[in-house]
């Protein structure tokens, strides 16, 4: 088994393989794919596509077609989550960032497949994505408890489809979700799901949401859920009841 660990888009990153490290060339594509996106989408720096969007030196028709492309995504997740995700900020500044990481991701594990490189667990700011097996095994993930970062609130497997596990919460970065419901006060929000894009818009949406974008997502999409209340209360699927060392 190893570990390649390197920092992108502002928070650290890993890759464990279940055997020996690919070739140099396939971790350096790897790196390469998540700094291209985010030397064209960070709203941190000057230089980026959407910088110079945000302070009108380009306008989205003329911007780069796979600008365009995951702006209409983002307007898309908007439609399917009433608007609980969306990508105009309450000051109408553009912001894909709910969307970049989770889409550098799946390009990331599309560029390994390409290299004919399995059985890995990609971990970017805790979100994970996951191919293959450790050695037979199904990869063995955990969400941490919100209340303290040293103890963990369930434990489980990524087998079969599910593939995916994000995170959205307010402990470490505070209230930086827009929510779009005065009633949500989900603190900490986890979902599971068959692909890491789908898991990191859900893991948003609810935290903005509430209940009521938890229970259709769980309806709609099939993901699996658990979310922690503002009173420390919990919510899960019946999948994270069942989660090992989870209980209400």
């Amino acid at each position: 088994m190893a570990t390649h660990v390197f920092d992108t888009m502002g928070t650290g990153a890993s890759i464990r393989f279940a055997g020996d490290l690919p070739p140099a060339e396939a971790l350096t594509a790897v790196e390469t794919c998540f700094a291209e996106f985010d030397a064209q989408f960070s709203l941190y720096r000057s230089d980026s596509e959407i910088s110079e969007i945000a302070r009108g030196a380009l306008t989205l028709p003329l911007a780069s077609e796979r600008f365009r492309d995951l702006y209409a995504e983002a307007l898309h997740w908007r439609s399917l989550t009433h608007d609980s995700f969306s990508p105009h900020r309450p000051d109408r500044v553009l912001d894909l960032s709910g969307l970049v990481k989770a889409k550098a991701m799946d390009a990331a594990a599309a560029g390994l497949s390409a290299a004919d490189v399995h059985d890995w667990m990609l971990n970017v700011g805790g979100d994970l994505l996951v191919d293959g097996n450790l050695e037979g095994s199904p990869w063995h993930v955990a969400v941490v408890d919100p209340d303290d970062r040293c103890h963990l609130l369930c434990t489980f497997d990524l087998d079969g489809s599910r593939t995916s596990l994000a995170t959205s919460g307010t402990t470490e970065r505070g209230e930086h979700i827009w929510r779009s419901r005065a009633t949500s006060t989900y603190r900490q929000v986890s979902v599971v799901a068959d692909d890491i894009v789908t898991a990191d818009v859900l893991a948003t949406a609810i935290l903005a949401g509430g209940r009521e974008r938890l229970d259709e997502a769980v309806e709609t999409f099939g993901v699996d859920v658990i979310a922690v209340d503002a009173d420390g209360s919990i919510v899960a699927t019946e999948r994270m009841h069942r989660a090992h060392g989870f209980a209400l």
